[in-house]
């Protein structure tokens, strides 16, 4: 009867993980497309600037790369807090927009192909610092709306999953 028992623990398990590692992937694809469509969007905002108002023109696309850097931790770290992604991607953002003080000559020649300048900016701007702040927080808030229509059980800041899962 042990066996039997032991067997049937082990068999659900298994089957939980299974549809752990699935749900994950599924949330990994979510992201992702979020990703992308910050991606799309930022691009547009750059390509189009003269077609926008001179709001957006300014100051969407450096929100809209802190929204695609926070949406790909979050594709990175699917089962972490959320507040783990709010926080390295500020911590990332701001570390990049701090690193443009440095202007030496070998990373001025990366910054000046269009991917470096996407990636690495060009110079520190103060008022970047706030952007990046408010596309995260966006993306954040998104995000949590996002968790409780999905009908996430668990806090939304809570590591811990149900403890049926475990």
């Amino acid at each position: 009867m042990r066996s039997v028992r032991k067997s049937v623990r082990i068999n659900t398990n298994r089957a939980i993980r299974a549809i752990q590692v699935k749900s994950r992937w599924k949330k990994r694809a979510v992201y992702l497309v979020a990703v992308l469509v910050a991606i799309l969007l930022g691009l547009g905002s750059r390509v189009f600037s003269s077609r926008l108002p001179e709001f957006v023109a300014s100051h969407f696309g450096d929100a809209l790369w802190a929204c695609m850097i926070y949406f790909g931790l979050r594709m990175l770290w699917v089962d972490r807090q959320l507040s783990v992604a709010l926080w390295g991607s500020l911590l990332f953002c701001f570390a990049i927009e701090f690193s443009q003080m440095y202007q030496a000559p070998w990373i001025n020649h990366i910054r000046a192909t269009t991917l470096g300048g996407l990636v690495l900016g060009r110079g520190f701007l103060t008022a970047d610092l706030i952007r990046y702040t408010v596309g995260i927080a966006i993306s954040w808030l998104l995000d949590q709306g996002c968790q409780k229509l999905a009908g996430n059980n668990t806090r939304i800041d809570d590591d811990k999953s149900p403890k049926s899962l475990k």
